[in-house]
């Protein structure tokens, strides 16, 4: 049986005072016996709960027409008076000691629904009678199970007069009918759902009041009853921006969506904590609840506790609480608060004297007065800056709705002014929600910077140390609890959420920049120049101080300059305001109304609703347009829903199947999981005869075996480690790991390096002391760097985004005295006495550095001597004892500059700054006469240059431009697989799905997105806003370039997708095809996303398809076939002759229609073969490739055709640029160390070529 997910209503309870029990009280009133009106025991009367109709034939094959999971059942009262005597089971149950006929009036309910503290829960308060009718009141309930999941109850009390519930008794002969003695008893009705639709089900019990106020006792049951099989018809809205209404009368309820799948669901006035509390004392409540403080809620308005106490929970989002959680505790449950843990709960106002008084180390909080007080002494605060920037925030909050109604006149529509208010209401807990999540990413934003997603690993210690020494107190709370500890487990499992999005979207460029550059931490002057970090400028600048991975960002001096491609975007999508986006921008929202309710307790009349619904679904689908694709997944949806609760499996899976190729995110698969397997034989057929449902149904059961096999494996996903210095001797491999768990550095080749260094002369193991006192030496001189405060006369002579790494202790040099500060720019002289600032050399203008020696006295003392170009003088340092540190580090940073220099690279820069720490750090830590020696070892690239010639040829030199790498943040480098470029961004995929967006303007780095778990063999930019990506799993995902999000996906293919191409033809309707490994060929409409018609070629391997005049040109490993656009053959061509071999395959093929030709390139071959389109029995020219063993890829720019391969002698990466006119080779680049696998172009300025796993980097050339 298929389980659906739940409904609205998990159940409907009726709570009040037994009737023999209201008897005998009210003859007791009725003689004026009461003294006072006693205080009644309440007790469950009714529970309803679905499915309430269910088809009499055959009932165990179907569903009960409900949305809501078929529950188990248990017993709960009897209804029997003779029953009342039995004896209560532990559990609840009542034992049955009555016949079986008693069985029919039970009243049963659903297995996991705990009734037993409902009673006192809908009557915190207490069962008090009343001498005068009271006023209906509402509050909110929440359950919480043993796995923490959570269910909510909306409870109304309201008062009926005791002879109405007596009305059919007789007293005497005569009715009772005596005004004067009236006596009124309150009866609860709580409506419990898994989701906290407070607004709505307040509603809904609104309208039910309505119904009940002239209903006689008989009826009152069934009217309950009615009301309730109506509220198990609504379906649930799904997330994103459709919402559901139903008419209950006399108003129209709504059900507001989430926003997507991990947000919560919000119907509730999230203002209502800021018109309780000052901005300050909502801070420290905060604060608590972060640091898991044990905080009880006090209010007279038991209402007031519940509410307050969720939007204070969502002001957390996406950090969850994840302990006791009771809003709301009747005047019987209070010894709930001696419980040892961290809880949150909410009582009476009346106990608050008695609780402060008997319990130790709780915060009470005080609703009604807006003041928290707590039994110890000072609460801890939130960190300063992020407060401060909170509540500069908030003042701009409007929260008052008086305000908005100024000039509108008086509304005569209840309805039309219930959607106004509602409307406010959404705008304004959108900021609410905006200004609460900034709090949360200005708090925890620097979390990402110490994690280690490879290892798992989080640094706290790290992260302790560098926050403000005021925050220090807070942040060491809070690291203890488990809301950060679920926290760290979302982030290194690299979980798109609210927080990860905002975080991404704030950050400023040069932190980006730094994202992309690994580095030793330290601070940027633009950073230290803001007056150090005790006094603040402004909320957005305090938000940068001592941030985690400090690094100098790509920005160059103007020597330097990147060259950049402007963007075309719209400069709204490139920049978000901080006030508008930071969640995804608002989107339009859309209102489903449901079919009025039919007579819910009737089977008949049930399907026919349903039927209704899924015409109206149908219609609504017709008229969306195909662009608004996320809107019609919403239809899809809602009309899956109803099909399946109705029976019509199949069309649910239809529809459900629908949602890949409009928004995959909402795919349910527990849901189409189980709707698969309650298929009977017959549908199973049916379903194999539709080859998309046949397809969805394979798809599915994959998906299950590949979830057995990762539960098999023991899930990794719940690990978090803390970082830990080891406590036993280390082996190169252990040595490795424990490296890049601290966050030293994460390169493998250079850890290898400080391996070697740090074992010189003994065992190739670090034991456990070498490694505490090495790692101390490195954090040591890092807090060193960020304590040096550079005075303005001297902090402007240098570029902002420099920082100082190293300053030597005070010498005498040939400038004068004072300390040589070393920047990964330059080094200079910051001179004793009144600090001033004497540059000393840029590293690219050296000229030699060497040990010397100075006279002092009778003896020589060791001195540093730099020669720079320009200059005369040498400069020279009396470094004594630092003299052959300096002069290992000043080298390899000199090595360093040039390498950056030549190979436009960056990150050659990057790698010699840390190599030169490392050694300063090797040299603390070894103090012996072989430290030098050892610290030599990670010259890598002052030995580079002693080895081999570093001098770039000069035709590469001039048209390389600059490089990325896309492996930065790896342990080793990953091969670049495939390159796109659209208008001012460069897309880039590099092993298993991982794709990367690069800003053009800066080749900074501004999106990272995963999609499917498999290589990607192509990618297409299809129009402004569609980028399609073919995967090795045979699906095309599609990525949105605004919303950056990949949630579309087209799953016809059946093998490997290895081609993409658009239609060239100007007037037809925008066309694309796609082909697959196995030899089909699939024509898509774009605006559609459906299959126009497909067919098969008959070959081995098909690897690309392209659009020429008229019809389509295939290559596969051996052939070339050029096809009709109906998929018949026209022509063939097949490898030449002397390229034929056991290896020979084609590896790129490019078609040149004004020159009409073709040319092919081989993987084995270092030769490019064109083929006259009309004539292809052999080529007509052949261009050889000196030293080429062969070609990976090949586009044309211009009037030029550029191909990348791998060269034959040296086996690194080579381009051949070639003229399309006279067929000969222009030029040849050497701009990799592996072999080219990928190029592409942009605006024809520019090409961009990506290298085998052995590089791993992307160049950018200039186009002449």
């Amino acid at each position: 049986m298929a389980e659906l997910p739940s409904g609205l209503l998990e159940a409907c309870v009726v709570v009040g005072a037994p009737s023999d029990k209201l008897r005998d009280i009210y003859q007791f009133h009725l003689q004026s016996k009461l003294d006072e009106i006693p205080l009644l025991e309440a007790e469950v009367l009714q529970v309803h709960a679905p499915p309430f109709v269910s088809k009499e034939s055959n009932s165990s094959q179907l569903i009960g027409p409900a949305f809501s999971r078929v529950q188990k059942r248990r017993s709960f009262i009897k209804k029997k008076k003779r029953d009342r005597a039995a004896e209560v089971l532990p559990n609840g149950e009542t034992s049955n000691r009555t016949e079986a006929s008693s069985a029919t009036e039970d009243i049963s309910v659903p297995k996991d629904l705990d009734l037993i503290a409902l009673p006192q829960l809908c009557f915190p308060g207490g069962l008090q009678l009343a001498n005068e009718q009271k006023e209906d009141s509402y509050h909110f309930l929440v359950f919480t199970d043993l796995f923490g999941n959570r269910t909510h109850g909306v409870v109304v009390q309201y008062y009926r007069a005791i002879q109405s519930c007596q009305e059919d008794a007789v007293q005497n002969g005569h009715r009772w009918n005596s005004s004067k003695s009236r006596l009124f008893t309150p009866f609860a009705v709580c409506v419990i759902s898994k989701f906290p639709y407070y607004n709505a089900l307040k509603d809904c019990l609104s309208c039910l009041l309505v119904l009940l106020r002239p209903t006689r006792q008989a009826d009152f049951e069934e009217t309950i009853k009615e009301f309730s099989a109506k509220l198990s018809l609504v379906p649930l809205p799904p997330p994103g921006q459709l919402h559901v209404s139903f008419n209950l009368r006399p108003i129209h309820v709504v059900l507001p969506s989430r926003q997507d799948q991990d947000s919560p669901i919000i119907d509730i006035d999230l203002h209502l904590p800021f018109l309780c509390f000052t901005h300050t004392t909502l801070l420290q409540v905060l604060s608590c609840l972060l640091q898991e403080q044990r905080l009880v809620f006090f209010s007279a308005n038991w209402a007031r506790l519940t509410l307050v106490a969720e939007s204070l929970l969502l002001y957390l989002q996406p950090l969850s609480w994840q302990q006791p959680y009771v809003p709301v505790l009747a005047r019987g449950m209070l010894d709930f608060l001696m419980a040892p843990t961290a809880f949150l709960m909410g009582c009476h106002i009346s106990h608050f004297e008695e609780v402060a008084a008997e319990t130790e180390e709780l915060i009470l909080v005080n609703v009604d007065d807006g003041i928290i007080q707590s039994s110890w002494s000072e609460t801890i605060d939130l960190p300063l800056a992020a407060a401060e920037s909170f509540m500069s925030r908030a003042e701009g909050l409007q929260l008052h709705y008086d305000l908005e109604l100024c000039h509108l006149g008086a509304g005569t529509d209840a309805n039309a002014l219930r959607r106004q208010r509602r409307d406010w209401q959404t705008r304004l807990n959108t900021q609410i929600q905006n200004i609460a999540l900034e709090l949360v990413v200005n708090i925890f934003r620097d979390v990402q910077d110490f994690l280690n997603h490879e290892h798992r690993v989080f640094n706290s210690e790290e992260f302790l140390r560098t926050r403000e020494p005021a925050d220090q107190l807070f942040y060491k709370k809070v690291l203890d609890t488990h809301i950060f500890h679920s926290f760290l487990r979302d982030r290194l499992n690299r979980k798109r959420d609210t927080f990860s999005r905002m975080e991404q979207n704030t950050r400023d460029h040069a932190h980006r920049n730094r994202v992309m550059t690994e580095s030793p931490r330290r601070p940027l002057m633009s950073d230290l120049s803001r007056s150090g970090y005790t006094s603040y400028t402004s909320p957005n600048d305090r938000l940068s101080k001592r941030l985690g991975a400090s690094l100098p960002n790509l920005e160059q001096p103007v020597s330097d300059t990147v060259t950049s491609i402007s963007s075309n975007r719209p400069a709204s999508l490139r920049k978000m305001a901080l006030d508008v986006g930071l969640k995804s921008p608002q989107k339009a929202v859309t209102v489903f109304r449901l079919p009025e309710f039919p007579p819910p307790l009737a089977y008949h009349y049930v399907q026919n609703y349903y039927s209704d619904m899924v015409s109206s679904l149908g219609k609504a689908i017709n008229a969306t347009l195909p662009e608004e694709s996320a809107l019609m997944a919403r239809y899809h949806y809602l009309r899956g829903l109803v099909n399946t609760v109705s029976n019509r499996r199949l069309d649910a899976l239809e529809d459900f199947q629908s949602l890949y190729k409009t928004d995959s995110d909402i795919f349910p698969s527990q849901m189409v999981k189980s709707l698969v397997d309650s298929l009977p034989e017959a549908e199973r057929l049916q379903a194999d005869k539709r080859p998309e449902l046949k397809r969805l149904i394979s798809r599915v059961k994959r998906d299950q075996e590949r979830e057995r096999a990762r539960d098999d494996s023991g899930r990794e996903e719940d690990s978090v480690k803390r970082f830990k210095l080891p406590k036993t001797y280390m082996q190169l491999e252990e040595f490795v790991k424990c490296i890049q768990e601290s966050g030293i550095v994460k390169d493998q080749g250079t850890i290898h390096r400080l391996f070697d260094a740090l074992t010189v002369g003994h065992q190739k193991q670090v034991g456990p002391e070498l490694f505490r006192v090495f790692y101390t030496i490195w954090k040591e001189t890092e807090a060193e760097a960020q304590e040096v405060r550079l005075p303005a006369s001297v902090s402007e002579h240098i570029e902002p985004s420099e920082c100082v790494f190293k300053l030597s202790s005070s010498v005498k040099t040939s400038r004068g005295v004072g300390k040589i500060a070393m920047t990964q720019r330059r080094l200079f002289l910051l001179t004793d006495g009144r600090p001033g600032y004497v540059e000393v050399a840029q590293y690219r203008d050296l000229e030699e550095v060497k040990v010397s020696s100075a006279p002092f006295l009778l003896l020589r003392i060791p001195s540093l001597k730099l020669r720079v170009q320009g200059r005369k003088e040498a400069f020279e340092a009396n470094l004594k004892t630092e003299t052959e540190l300096w002069n290992l580090m000043v080298k390899e940073m000199w090595a360093g500059r040039n390498m950056a220099d030549q190979h436009k690279d960056p990150q050659y820069m990057q790698q010699a700054l840390t190599n030169a720490l490392l050694m300063d750090a090797v040299v603390g830590s070894l103090q012996s006469s072989k430290a030098i020696y050892a610290a030599s070892k990670l010259a890598h690239f002052d030995r580079i240059k002693m080895e081999v010639p570093m001098m770039v040829p000069k035709t590469t030199a001039e048209t390389l431009k600059h490089k990325i790498n896309p492996s930065l943040e790896l342990a080793a480098p990953q091969a670049v697989d495939v390159l796109l470029y659209t208008p001012g961004q460069l897309w880039v995929s590099v092993s298993m799905g991982k794709v990367m967006v690069f800003d053009a303007s800066s080749w900074s780095l501004t999106h990272t997105c995963h999609v499917g778990n498999a290589r990607l063999n192509c990618m297409l930019g299809v129009d402004k806003d569609q980028v399609w990506m073919g995967s090795e799993d045979s699906v095309i995902y599609i990525i949105s370039m605004v919303a950056m999000v990949c949630n579309r996906q087209l799953t016809e293919h059946r093998a490997e997708v290895t081609g993409l191409a658009l239609d060239a033809e100007k007037y037809s309707q925008k066309v694309a095809y796609s082909c697959s490994a196995e030899g089909t060929v699939m024509v898509w409409d774009v605006s559609t996303l459906q299959v126009k018609r497909h067919f098969r070629l008959s070959c081995d391997r098909l690897q690309s398809v392209y659009s020429g005049d008229g019809t389509l040109w295939c290559s596969s490993r051996d052939n070339i076939m050029e096809v009709w656009r109906n998929g018949s053959l026209k022509q063939r061509l097949t490898l030449p002759e002397q390229q034929k071999g056991s290896t020979a395959t084609f590896s790129s093929v490019l078609l040149l229609l004004e020159e009409e030709e073709l040319w092919s390139v081989c993987v084995d071959s270092g030769e490019v073969c064109i083929w006259h389109i009309k004539d292809t029995t052999k080529p007509y020219h052949r261009v050889a490739l000196q030293d080429c063993t062969g070609c990976h890829c090949m586009i044309k720019v211009k009037n030029q055709v550029w191909v990348g391969g791998v060269g034959r002698s040296s086996s690194k990466g080579k381009i051949y640029i070639l003229d399309t006119e006279r067929h000969q080779v222009l030029k040849e680049l050497h701009g990799h160390n592996d072999k080219v696998t990928a190029l592409c172009s942009a605006e024809d300025r520019y090409v961009l070529s990506g290298a085998g796993k052995q590089d791993g980097k992307i160049a950018i050339w200039k186009v002449e």
